[in-house]
């Protein structure tokens, strides 16, 4: 299916017997695999006995299968299928994905090598205490106690905008706008900052993080308020020092992340698209493309 969906693609009209179409696809791809292992096999491998039945435990097939629907995410599932099981190359897994070679050889690595030995499952382990009081500091719209949380020393980065350093620095800026920028978030398209095809009817309410345990450590979803429900529109990670923050990322102009996240999450989401330095007069004119 996903060799068909590329040759699709690249097809002026659609074939006339899709039925039959999709048969020859699968067929002359099943064929170009035979003849290549051909190829490439060693003159020294002898070919195996006619009747013989190869050592195949079928349960080791199954529990494979099983890990890979169960413990990668979407984009690992895609390239480790399209290359390992239809050997397409990664210039046409990253067309078939909508995405870039370096992305899709990213995926296989990280795919593959949980497909090697599935780890056990982790056991649960409580938020950081630090984690639990910037929650509360920042659902509360507090931006003194949400300050007080960082250490002297800290770093606070919007990631590809901006990144400030020390408590005060990162309270005029990066604090306050993750605390009330939603106020300026639902009038873009005359305020500037973003264009304004991304508002999707967001509302001037202050958001609210919640702490989610995902790939091993902790993210803050930022759950915005909209006129047709919540979703996440930023997420941050948080470096604890003790009970201090000792750096702060946030993603807000990073919908390819945030993406990523909420879709193995599964929880709803809007982009805010990659530009931050958007004036009035570029974010109300017409989006181009």
């Amino acid at each position: 299916m996903a060799r068909a969906f590329v040759t699709l693609g690249q097809m002026g009209e659609p074939p006339p017997n899709p039925r039959a179409w999709l048969f020859r696809v699968a067929s002359n791809l099943w064929l170009d695999q035979v003849r290549r292992r051909r190829r490439e096999r060693p003159a020294s491998d002898a070919p195996p006995v006619e009747g013989s039945t190869p050592a195949v435990d079928p349960r080791k097939a199954r529990e494979l299968a099983g890990t890979l629907i169960g413990h990668l995410s979407p984009q690992e599932r895609a390239a480790v299928v399209l290359k390992d099981a239809f050997d397409l190359s990664l210039e046409e897994i990253a067309d078939a994905l909508s995405t870039t070679t370096g992305a899709v050889k990213a995926a296989l690595h990280r795919g593959r090598g949980k497909l090697v030995e599935t780890a056990p499952e982790p056991e649960r382990v409580p938020a950081p205490a630090v984690l639990d009081a910037f929650c509360a500091a920042f659902n509360a719209a507090d931006i003194d106690r949400v300050t007080s949380l960082l250490l002297d020393t800290a770093s606070v980065e919007v990631v590809g905008a901006t990144t400030q350093y020390g408590p005060e620095a990162a309270r005029r800026t990066v604090l306050y706008g993750m605390l009330f920028g939603s106020s300026r978030l639902a009038t873009a398209d005359v305020s500037g900052g973003m264009e304004a095809r991304f508002m999707q009817g967001v509302l001037p309410a202050p958001p609210r993080v919640e702490a989610v345990a995902h790939r091993g450590e902790w993210f803050l979803l930022h759950w915005y308020r909209h006129q047709d429900g919540e979703a996440v529109r930023a997420i941050t990670r948080i470096e604890a020092d003790g009970d201090r923050v000792a750096r702060l990322h946030n993603y807000f102009f990073n919908p390819d992340f945030i993406a990523e996240v909420c879709g193995e999450l599964g929880v709803p989401w809007r982009s805010n698209g990659y530009r931050w330095f958007l004036g009035v007069c570029e974010t109300s004119s017409p989006a181009k493309g």
